[in-house]
C-alpha cells in the first residue's frame, strides 16, 4: 500500500487531509464537552451561594409582571416600588409645599385613651401633645385652642393609631370649635368619620394616616376657615354608606344648612387641600359644597377605581376655587366637575395644569354649567370617552 501511495501522491494528500480533519474535529469535540461540564459545575455552585444560576421562582414572579407604578395610577400602597422608567408619560406632582411631619418637642407624652382626652381636655397655647405608638379606642374631642403664633399640637407615628371602635359610630377626632390646632403623622380609623373639623380656624391637619372609615375621612365644616389639609394619605371610605364616602369634604350641602349653620351658607372659606393621596374612596376624593369661597386644590393624586356613590374625582360647587397640578386616574364618569346647586355658586373656578387620565366613559373636564368657571389649556385628559372637556379651553 506504502509504494502505492509513493508513486500516486495526489491520492496521498487526500488521505492525508482527511485524516487531519478527522482529527481536528476530535479535538474540538472534546474541547466543547469540557466546556460545558465547566458551565453545569459553575452553575450549580453559584445556584448554592444565591448569586446566580437558575432563577428563583419567585424571581421570576417579579420579573415577569409589571411594577406596580408602571400603570397611569398616582398612587401607591407602602409597599410599592417606585418606577423611574422614561415610559412613564406624566411626571408625579411636586411635593407639597408644607412644614415638617416631625413632632416637635413634646410638653406632654400620652400612651393610653385616658390621657390623651385629659391632654386634650387641659391643653394651652403652644402645647405639643406627643402620641406613643399604639391604639387610642375611643372618640376624641378637642375644645380648646391655640393661637396663630402658640398653636397647640397633636403628634405621633403612623403607629400611633386613633381607633374609632367602628364604622357606625360617631367621630375619631374632633376639633369642636377649637381654633389653630396642628394634627401631625399618626393614623386615623374605625368610625363613621375620620376628622370632623367644625369652627376651626388657621388649622392644619398634615401627614395623617385615614382609613377604614364608615363616611368621609376628613371634614372641614361650619365656616371652618383658613386650614391646611396637606400631606395625608386617605383610604378605604364609606363604609357605611357609599355615597357619604368622601376623601376631603369642605362645607356642608344646602340641605343640611339649617342643621349646620343656622340657615345660613357654610362659608367654609379659603381651605387648602394640597398634596393629598386619595384612593380606595367610594365617593369623591375632593368634594367642595356650594358656600365655600376661595379655595385651593393642589397637587393631589386620586385614583378613584372603588368610587362607586360618585362620579368623579373632584366636584366643586363653591366659588373662586383654584384647582390645579393634581393628578387622577380611573374614573367612573368624569375627572373634575363644576355643578350649580344654588344660583350664584359653582363659578368663577379655576382648573389649572391637571392630568386626567380617565379610563371611564366621561369627560376628563365637565363643567354643569359652564358658567364663568375656566379650564386652560395646560390641562390634560387621555382616555376619557367622551372628550377631553365639554368647553373650549383658554389661556
Amino acid at each position: 500500500m506504502i509504494p502505492y501511495l509513493r508513486t500516486h501522491p495526489l491520492v496521498l494528500a487526500i488521505a492525508a487531509f482527511l485524516l487531519g480533519a478527522l482529527f481536528v474535529s476530535a479535538l474540538w469535540g472534546g474541547v466543547a464537552l469540557a466546556s460545558a461540564s465547566g458551565r453545569a459545575t459553575g452553575a450549580d455552585a453559584a445556584g448554592a451561594d444565591g448569586t446566580a444560576g437558575d432563577p428563583d421562582p419567585t424571581t421570576l414572579g417579579q420579573t415577569a409582571s409589571p411594577s406596580p407604578s408602571a400603570s397611569p395610577s398616582p398612587t401607591r400602597s407602602d409597599d410599592d416600588e417606585e418606577d423611574d422608567s422614561e415610559d412613564d408619560p406624566v411626571a408625579p406632582p411636586e411635593p407639597p409645599r408644607s412644614t415638617t411631619t416631625e413632632c416637635p418637642s413634646p410638653t406632654v407624652t400620652v400612651s393610653t385613651a385616658a390621657e390623651l382626652q385629659t391632654a386634650l381636655d387641659e391643653a394651652a397655647p403652644g402645647d405639643v401633645i406627643e402620641l406613643q405608638a399604639g391604639r387610642y379606642v375611643g372618640e376624641f374631642v378637642a375644645t380648646e385652642s391655640g393661637t396663630e403664633d402658640q398653636p397647640i399640637t397633636l403628634c405621633g407615628s403612623s403607629d400611633a393609631i386613633l381607633d374609632g371602635d367602628g364604622v357606625k359610630g360617631g367621630y375619631v377626632f374632633h376639633l369642636d370649635q377649637a381654633e389653630y390646632w396642628h394634627l401631625i403623622g399618626f393614623s386615623v380609623t374605625n368610625g363613621q368619620k375620620g376628622v370632623m373639623a367644625d369652627g376651626t380656624k388657621g388649622s392644619t391637619i398634615e401627614g395623617l394616616t385615614v382609613f377604614h372609615i364608615g363616611d368621609e375621612a376628613i371634614h372641614l365644616r361650619r365656616h371652618s376657615t383658613d386650614n391646611l389639609v396637606i400631606g395625608n394619605d386617605i383610604s378605604d371610605t364609606g363604609l357605611r354608606r357609599e355615597k357619604f364616602g368622601e376623601g376631603v369634604y369642605v362645607g356642608s350641602a344646602e340641605s343640611n344648612w339649617c342643621n349646620i349653620t343656622d340657615c345660613e351658607p357654610d362659608e367654609s372659606d379659603r381651605n387648602v387641600v394640597e398634596g393629598n393621596t386619595i384612593h380606595g374612596v367610594r365617593s369623591e376624593a375632593v368634594d367642595i359644597k356650594e358656600g365655600t369661597t376661595g379655595g385651593i386644590v393642589r397637587g393631589n393624586t386620586f385614583e378613584g377605581s372603588a368610587i362607586v356613590g360618585a362620579d368623579s374625582w373632584v366636584d366643586i360647587k363653591g366659588n373662586d376655587w383654584l384647582i390645579e397640578d393634581n393628578h387622577g386616574v380611573n374614573s367612573p364618569l368624569d375627572g373634575f366637575q363644576t355643578h350649580e346647586i344654588l344660583d350664584g355658586w359653582g363659578t368663577r373656578n379655576t382648573f389649572r395644569g391637571n392630568i386626567a387620565e380617565v379610563n371611564g366613559p366621561g369627560f376628563g373636564y365637565s363643567l354643569t354649567p359652564e358658567r364663568d368657571n375656566v379650564v386652560t389649556c395646560d390641562n390634560t385628559a387621555s382616555n376619557a370617552a367622551e372628550g377631553d372637556m365639554n368647553v373650549e379651553c383658554s389661556g
